[in-house]
């Protein structure tokens, strides 16, 4: 053989071996790769059911997302409505607010004026009723000078008629003595000459006698008109009641009233309250004096 066959026979055995060695080399890796692949697979199957899964799984929450997005803007837009509503009835509030604060204004006011002008008609009340109690005072110290003058004034004249008697008396004992004289002197032819006094006598002017006489009736209210200030009482023409009298009410010693008298019947009269103290009632004691 030539070298050069030896040389091809040795090639061709080296690349035999080599050729044998890649087999072998590739058929123990081939299962390698067929269980890689089987693993893989089966992987990406798991994988591919998971994402799947997933994917459902996303889908669904995307559904709900959106079905609670659509729940929110619905109970959105209804609460808007409600706010908006509120927020009407809050402005509707804060006006009537504003109109009762200025009626509250208002009224404040005239409880204010209500109050000063009650302040100053209880003080104009209080100096009536003061100045009433000193009329009365007055009235009643005047009256017990006009009893006293009264009193001083008819002794006066009971003096006066005991000193007319007297005067009488003597004039008719100068008239019986005079008579006396001349049936004395007439026989002798005389007759008395009238005596002359020394002091011309002046006559006393004599004033006709005032006749005093204390009127005092009394009753009893029968029916009252608080309302009108207006009252009956249980006397009337046939007890001397007349229009223009005044009468003063009285619960025992307390003064209430008066009742001035308007119109008057046979058995009752009728008269209108003045100056009140106190609210008379149905059995209260009327009379002209106090």
């Amino acid at each position: 053989m030539s070298r050069l066959t030896q040389i091809l026979i040795i090639l061709v055995v080296v690349f035999s071996l080599l050729l044998c060695g890649i087999v072998v080399s590739y058929v123990a890796n081939a299962d390698n790769y067929k269980q890689k692949y089987d693993s893989l697979k089966a992987d990406k199957d798991s994988l591919s059911k998971k994402v799947q899964n997933l994917t459902e799984q996303v889908n669904q929450e995307i559904e709900r997302k959106k079905a609670l997005e659509d729940k929110l803007n619905a109970e959105t837009a209804s609460l808007a409505a409600e706010i908006s509503k509120i927020q009407g009835s809050l402005e509707n509030t804060e006006r009537e607010k504003s109109s009762l604060l200025q009626r509250v204004n208002s009224w404040a006011s005239i409880v204010e004026d209500f109050s000063k002008t009650t302040d100053e008609q209880g003080q104009l009340l209080k100096n009536t009723l003061e100045e009433l109690k000193n009329a009365r005072a007055e009235q009643i110290k005047d009256r017990k000078e006009l009893n006293e003058t009264t009193a001083t004034l008819v002794e006066k004249m009971a003096i006066i008629e005991t000193l007319d008697a007297e005067t009488k008396r003597l004039l008719e004992e100068k008239t019986e003595l005079q008579n006396r004289m001349d049936k004395l002197l007439r026989p002798a032819g005389k007759a008395a000459a009238p005596a002359a006094a020394v002091t011309p006598v002046k006559e006393a002017a004599r004033p006709a006698q005032p006749e005093f006489k204390d009127i005092e009736l009394k009753g009893l209210i029968t029916a009252i008109d608080l309302k009108n200030s207006i009252a009956s009482i249980s006397i009337g023409t046939a007890d001397g009641v007349k229009e223009g009298m005044r009468f003063h009410v009285t619960r025992g010693d307390e003064f209430l009233c008066d009742i001035l008298i308007i119109d008057v019947d046979a058995e009752e009269a009728v008269g209108v309250l003045e100056l009140v103290q106190q609210q008379p009632k149905i059995g209260d004691n009327v009379s002209t004096n106090l």
